[in-house]
């Protein structure tokens, strides 16, 4: 078996990869590493997943192996990632789990686990699970007669999550027009429901989940389908979600597609507006535009920068005390009300600022100048030697020199292939695939 917990959680071809035994051993450790064990109860999980098929298998091997270690059992059933972190948090429990692989295809399926309090895992807790799952160990005690665990359904679970993300709304929507695009997945669950009580006219596609058509040809990693509905249903504004609901992209009026820098940065300007942005401060990963940058170092907010991985925005967002982050995908986290990526209440939210400026989904996206990017992902042979290069470093330097403020270059390995990833921007689209090539040049030759 190699490494268990990729980026965000366990994750693979379900029934192949993820296996009922494998989800099943990894419940039961995660019960074993997170539970309250100071003798002052039974722990309780929550468990929810999203709508594809494979999702019931699985989900019936995880309650199982939280029952199996003596777990109280809460089920949640088909809701967002968010959802289950809140509701983590609201019952008290001492884990969560959800059964889904985000935007991935149907095959796949996935693990997420949130400690108490709805947060996701640190490596070392991550670390302690997979070494109990993989050192055999996973079997554990036993408990016997009233010792085993008891599972119930969480009834009230939609209601609980629904009230929490209403509560949040800072403007009603009244006279926005939105098409929803719930990408078959959890979304389908309250999205439609939400936008409507928070006072907009709502279209929805996507919202007919049958266990085998999420995230196909639809939702955040396929957006022509929803510019096709904002265009028809003539609406102000098309929200997507992916098939776990954690992240938010748009779709403007006139069919702009609008990425998570541009939300992020319409967010933060909302919120420093509002006098909630913490610190004046945003963080964002590595691979945000240099024209978010640039929008918010002229509206006099600072950046902070973090690796790949909303886990990371996360722990910045915590270390730190600040109160919004977000990634390119269109994950923003709002710490104030989430202890995880919520697309819904990023819809909410940018959604809020458009009635409450009156202006168009354009108009606010518009404060972010893009500037033109390219990536290319170079084979090498060892891909540390590229990293730890002085040729490559001297040529990196040569090109931030020449582009000045008026572009970027990164260079990152893959954390998986013997890749070497050479992002470059620059006023041009032109200028941005030519200094891209001229740098994958100088990688290929000193890996």
């Amino acid at each position: 078996m190699g490494r268990l917990f990729g980026t965000d959680g366990v994750r693979g071809r379900a029934n192949a990869d993820l296996t009922p035994e494998l989800a099943l051993a990894v419940a039961r450790a995660a019960a074993g590493v997170l539970a309250d064990r100071d003798g002052t109860g039974r722990p309780v999980a929550v468990v929810g997943r999203d709508p594809r098929a494979s999702g019931e298998m699985l989900e019936a091997a995880v309650v199982a192996g939280l029952a199996s270690a003596g777990a109280e059992v809460l089920r949640a059933g088909v809701l967002p990632t968010p959802a289950i972190a809140h509701l983590t948090a609201h019952t008290g429990a001492d884990l969560g789990v959800m059964i889904s692989a985000s935007h991935n295809p149907m095959p796949d399926n996935g693990i997420k686990l949130f400690s108490r309090g709805g947060h996701k895992l640190p490596d070392a807790v991550e670390a302690a699970i997979e070494e109990t799952v993989t050192g055999g160990d996973a079997a554990g005690p036993r408990p016997t007669g009233a010792a085993v665990g008891r599972v119930r359904d969480l009834t009230d679970a939609t209601a609980a999550y629904v009230e929490h993300l209403l509560a949040t709304v800072p403007r009603p929507l009244t006279g926005l027009t939105l098409v929803v695009d719930c990408a078959h997945g959890a979304a389908a669950a309250c999205a439609p429901d939400v936008y409507r009580r928070a006072g907009a006219t709502v279209h929805v596609i996507g919202g007919e989940p049958d266990g085998w058509n999420i995230n196909d040809g639809i939702g955040s990693t396929h957006l022509g389908p929803l510019t096709e509905a904002v265009r028809a249903h003539g609406a102000d504004v098309g929200i997507a979600h992916d098939g776990d609901a954690d992240r938010c992209l748009a779709v403007s009026a006139t069919g702009e597609q609008v990425d998570g820098d541009a939300i992020l940065a319409v967010c933060a300007l909302d919120l420093k507006e509002r006098g909630a942005l913490a610190e004046d401060t945003v963080v964002a990963t590595v691979m945000s535009n240099l024209g978010f940058h640039h929008t918010m170092r002229d509206a006099e907010i600072a950046v902070h920068t973090t690796a790949v991985g909303d886990r990371y925005v996360l722990e910045a967002l915590r270390t730190r005390g600040l109160s919004l982050g977000g990634e390119q995908s269109g994950h923003l986290v709002f710490l104030e009300h989430a202890t995880t990526g919520d697309g819904l209440l990023t819809g909410l939210t940018l959604l809020s600022r458009m009635a409450g400026t009156g202006a168009s989904l354009a108009e606010l996206a518009s404060v972010v100048q893009r500037l033109p990017q390219t990536l290319v992902n170079v084979p090498v042979t060892d891909r540390m030697a590229v990293v730890e290069s002085e040729e490559v470093a001297a040529a990196v330097n040569a090109v931030e020199a020449e582009l000045g403020d008026d572009g970027r270059v990164l260079l990152r390995p893959s954390g998986t292939e013997q890749l070497v990833r050479v992002m470059v921007e620059a006023p041009t689209q032109e200028a941005a695939e030519a200094v891209a090539a001229r740098l994958a040049g100088v990688v290929a030759r000193c890996s």
